[in-house]
């Protein structure tokens, strides 16, 4: 894989920020776009606009084909059985929100437990705050290793025959760890519980087959594996979308509606109520063909290999913490770290300034940076068409930084 090469099909890298050729490190956040990408909406646009599913001209059919087309495109990108399982959302939070307030609802009753990490996303953490409270539940967390990993002796112990749901993400946005999610779906699935997973940070890096992991739920989103943003998806097996009820109601998603009580379309369609986002999931399975032209195994290795080669060169940084595993071959490419005596926002803004972009905050996950004992950390998170001379500019940068603080202008 030539990432000098790929970067060509990303108009927006070629450019200067504050004098300084732009290096873009905030990919867990959002992924840059193709031209393959924004051609296919454009092209949408320019020749196929109509509303899908409701009319029977040329356009309308068209529009429909292409639609349908997503989602088995997408289907197949995570070896669904069926496309009926394959749910198009706004993003992995609306997925997400989805399954605590449809099935959670049909699943969790007074007295019963739901099971999370100190490492979710706050997405994957509210709703069930939410569930939790409505039900009467009770939301425990797994605990985390010295290295940031889930502690799979604590799951097991969490995990109990109360148990109704496991929500875990699959690969941490702060940490970068990937947890273990075929082997913690087998056993809450021996305890009786649901397995639901946020994959936001895992389909773009790596492949994945939601029936080799046996979950019941899997969502992630569309802007992070170079797609547009507002598309999203909900992966659920059959027999729990059949037995849940939408939550969203309106046009498209009946099968008929009579003055007091309507009933609802067949899978997918009965959760996708309204116009859907059809440029979305048309540039969503463009994203998919892309990805899978470069091949997901091979993405994934060239990650591996940048995280081999920086990591090394970060921790050489005096007074730099990193968080998460410290074996390269343990975490993908998202680095949260710290430098003493500098904060984050001002190191993120001081990278600004030598045109890096990467991300300082709480990263949406404020339990567990509480749980790390830190109010914030600086993030740097890489994709394949960054570069090792650009992991290198970041560690100058970084350099930089440190000195600038510790002792001024020099």
């Amino acid at each position: 894989m030539n990432s000098e090469t790929l970067r060509q099909d990303f108009p927006i890298l070629d450019q200067i920020v504050n004098d300084e050729p732009l290096i873009y490190l905030d990919n867990a956040a959002t992924t840059q776009k193709p031209t393959a990408v924004t051609r296919a909406i454009t092209d949408y646009y320019n020749q196929n606009n109509a509303n899908v599913h409701r009319g029977v001209h040329t356009l309308a059919e068209r529009a429909t084909t292409q639609y349908e087309n997503a989602r088995e495109t997408t289907r197949r990108f995570i070896n669904a059985k069926e496309t009926a399982e394959v749910l198009f959302t706004r993003g992995a939070t609306t997925s997400l929100n989805w399954v605590a307030q449809s099935f959670g609802d049909l699943k969790v009753k007074e007295g019963d437990e739901i099971v999370i990490s100190y490492m979710e996303h706050h997405a994957n953490i509210v709703p069930w705050q939410q569930l939790a409270k409505a039900k009467k539940a009770t939301l425990k967390y797994i605990e985390l290793t010295a290295e940031g990993e889930l502690d799979l002796a604590d799951a097991k112990v969490k995990i109990t025959d109360k148990t109704a749901i496991v929500a875990l993400t699959h690969v941490s946005n702060v940490l970068g760890v990937v947890n273990p999610i075929k082997e913690l779906t087998a056993y809450a699935h021996q305890k009786g519980a649901v397995m639901v997973v946020d994959g936001a940070q895992s389909v773009p890096h790596m492949k994945v087959d939601v029936q080799d992991l046996d979950c019941d739920f899997y969502a992630f989103s569309g802007h992070k594996m170079c797609g547009p943003t507002g598309i999203g998806v909900l992966y659920g097996k059959r027999e729990w979308l059949e037995q849940m009820e939408p939550i969203e109601f309106g046009g498209e998603m009946i099968n008929f509606v009579h003055l007091q009580d309507s009933t609802w379309a067949e899978l997918p369609w009965k959760f996708e109520a309204g116009t859907p986002n059809m440029a979305g999931a048309i540039g969503l399975a463009a994203a998919i063909d892309y990805l899978e032209t470069i091949g997901m195994d091979e993405i994934h290795e060239y990650e591996a290999e940048i995280v081999r080669y920086v990591l090394p060169k970060l921790e050489a940084i005096e007074g730099l913490t990193i968080y998460g595993p410290t074996d390269p071959d343990k975490r993908t490419a998202v680095i949260a770290f710290n430098i003493d005596g500098v904060h984050p926002h001002d190191l993120a803004t001081a990278m600004d300034m030598q045109g890096i972009a990467v991300r300082a905050g709480h990263h949406c996950a404020q339990p567990l940076l509480k749980y790390l004992d830190v109010s914030s950390t600086a993030r740097a998170s890489f994709y394949f068409y960054n570069t090792k001379a650009e992991a290198d500019k970041l560690v100058e940068a970084i350099y930089a930084t440190k000195e600038f603080f510790n002792h001024g202008p020099i």
